[in-house]
């Protein structure tokens, strides 16, 4: 093989890798079943969420979900920057990665690079989730009210703790 035909071969492979490598779920982590996108569309809240660089110094962060023409979602992430007091905002879009019956998703902010969304606990009224990216590093607790009882955060955390995620460095979001 030549040494451009190697390039080009291994740079393809590295686009592949990363084009199609973030789409999985972490190990012991199960998309639910029986999802219902239409009960899932609309303005949900971020409760609390592992640190991640693109919200950090965000608060009253919420998701909007809206079904695109193309049949897949867009997705609509705001929060309010403390630091420069101003709304920040990131336009998404998701696509379902198995079936329209399963809460696992790869969502885009960025091009053609996905990643993903995978809904791995949702109360029957569709009114609390747990959210996972493809590694234990990405997990949020989401309601469709800026805050929960107490008791259901308890619950919520303690689900997610189970699975093996990181609860003692859970950032609690302000949305007073």
């Amino acid at each position: 093989m030549t040494t451009p035909l190697r390039i080009h071969t291994l740079f393809t492979g590295l686009i592949a890798l990363v084009l199609t490598g973030c789409v999985s779920h972490p190990k012991g982590v199960s998309p639910v079943t029986e999802f219902e996108l239409d009960r899932y569309l609309g303005q949900w809240y971020e409760i609390a969420r592992l640190d991640h660089s693109f919200e950090r110094g965000l608060e009253k962060i919420s998701a909007t979900y809206t079904l695109r023409e193309d049949g897949g979602v867009k997705v609509l992430n705001k929060g309010f920057n403390v630091k420069k007091q101003e709304w920040e905002q990131a336009i998404g879009k998701a696509y379902f990665v198995d079936d329209a019956n399963t809460g696992f998703l790869k969502v885009s902010f960025f091009g053609p690079f996905y990643s993903s969304y995978i809904v791995f606990d949702l109360d029957p009224e569709y009114q609390t989730a747990l959210i996972s990216g493809p590694n234990k590093s990405y997990f949020w607790i989401l309601s469709r009210t800026p805050s929960i009882s107490d008791e259901d955060l308890s619950e919520l955390v303690s689900k997610a703790e189970k699975l093996g995620f990181n609860t003692s460095e859970l950032i609690y979001v302000n949305h007073d």
